[in-house]
């Protein structure tokens, strides 16, 4: 059973939000909060495995209750709640440690999918959306000096593995791109997590377009 916390400061959005994920025979909806501090504060003491978290909330917003709870060990996944694709907060958002973000208006099934995806450890960021976040937010690619410095410890296999992560691709896609099992995709990525002292694909994500690894528009589906 996938527990959820839902955070948003309008009830009625909550309420539904709660109503559509609680109807899945796989999820218990453990608890609300109507700003970013009482969400971390629920988030602490009823240990859910995903926190729905409203972006533009006030008192505590989405972004610092995402980066307050990503500080702490076994700390819940975040899929971040949003308006509207381009939020200017949402990619402030995955830096703080977000697993991805979903559109408010998204239907019920795809909710749903999104909560199973973040639960399992993976992120949801569709290629074409994240192409316009890193090209609206990522003015210009670093130096090649500290590109090589933060990816220096990675070897070329897993160089190619972070492109293919940046690009959007699943774990299966670039076993397939790479001609390798998807056990060995997760080992590569286990090892860049460590190396690179990130909690997950998504901080890859971020890292590999700040460093200039990955340059916005490039070779980048949707």
């Amino acid at each position: 059973m996938i527990r959820v916390l839902v955070a948003d400061d309008q009830a009625l959005v909550r309420g539904g939000l709660a109503a559509m994920l609680d109807a899945q025979e796989d999820m218990e909806v453990v608890g609300e909060a109507e700003d970013g501090g009482a969400a971390v504060d629920a988030a602490l003491a009823l240990r859910p495995d995903v926190v729905l978290m409203d972006v533009r909330m006030p008192h505590v917003d989405g972004i610092e209750a995402t980066r307050r709870l990503s500080a702490h060990p076994g700390a819940p996944h975040v899929l971040v709640l949003t308006t509207f694709d381009l939020d200017e907060y949402v990619y402030e958002s995955l830096r703080a440690g977000a697993a991805g973000f979903l559109l408010k208006d998204a239907p019920p099934d795809r909710l749903a999918d999104a909560v199973r995806t973040v639960a399992a450890g993976e992120s949801l960021l569709a290629p074409a959306v994240t192409r316009r976040l890193v090209e609206r937010f990522v003015s210009r690619p670093a130096p090649e000096t500290a590109r090589r410095e933060t990816f220096a410890e990675l070897t070329e296999r897993e160089l190619e593995v972070v492109g293919l992560v940046a690009r959007g691709l699943s774990n299966a896609d670039i076993a397939g791109e790479l001609f390798l099992s998807e056990a060995t995709v997760k080992t590569h990525l286990t090892h860049i997590l460590s190396k690179l002292a990130v909690r997950d694909r998504v901080q890859v994500v971020v890292l590999a377009y700040e460093s200039g690894l990955v340059e916005p528009g490039a070779g980048l589906p949707g």
